[in-house]
């Protein structure tokens, strides 16, 4: 599936770090960056949360949360956040439902090896839960700043 603006995003309840649930209809109301990457603790998803992090209070004075997604376990979450500072939820979509939702969970290839992954996504989504915009196949360098821009003008 692919999300088009000004479409609902896709409702979604799933487990997060601080023991909370992180669901669409209790975002209802702010700004929303959902941020799917494929590994905790790997280099360009530690860069990207690191960018995400550092832009995090410019981020709330435009009422956005910023929330990570990756199919890792609330454990991995929990060490990855805890490791660098990470102050926004992480949460954790093990079954890929979420994923499967967003477009995300897809097929990639390495080495000729072709294997299910997720592709570095980023969604905007307004206060009214509609998909403002879509970053896919996103590449780190600059890419928090961008979406900070975009936030600003929803």
């Amino acid at each position: 599936m692919t999300l088009t603006p000004g479409t609902h995003a896709p409702a979604f309840t799933l487990p997060a770090t601080d023991g909370q649930n992180i669901s669409l209809d209790g975002l209802k109301g702010r700004k929303v960056v959902l941020y799917f990457y494929p590994k905790d603790d790997t280099s360009g998803c530690t860069l990207e949360a690191q960018n995400f992090q550092a832009l995090r209070p410019e981020f709330l004075a435009a009422d956005t949360v910023i929330v990570g997604v990756s199919p890792d376990s609330l454990k991995s979450h929990d060490k990855f956040r805890a490791k660098y500072d990470l102050s926004f939820p992480l949460a954790s979509d093990e079954a890929k439902s979420m994923l499967e939702a967003y477009g995300v969970w897809v097929e990639k290839s390495m080495y000729g090896r072709k294997y299910m992954g997720v592709e570095r996504t980023t969604v905007l989504i307004d206060r009214e839960g509609l998909v403002a915009r879509v970053w896919n196949k996103v590449k780190v360098p600059g890419h928090a700043e961008e979406v900070l821009e975009a936030a600003k003008r929803i």
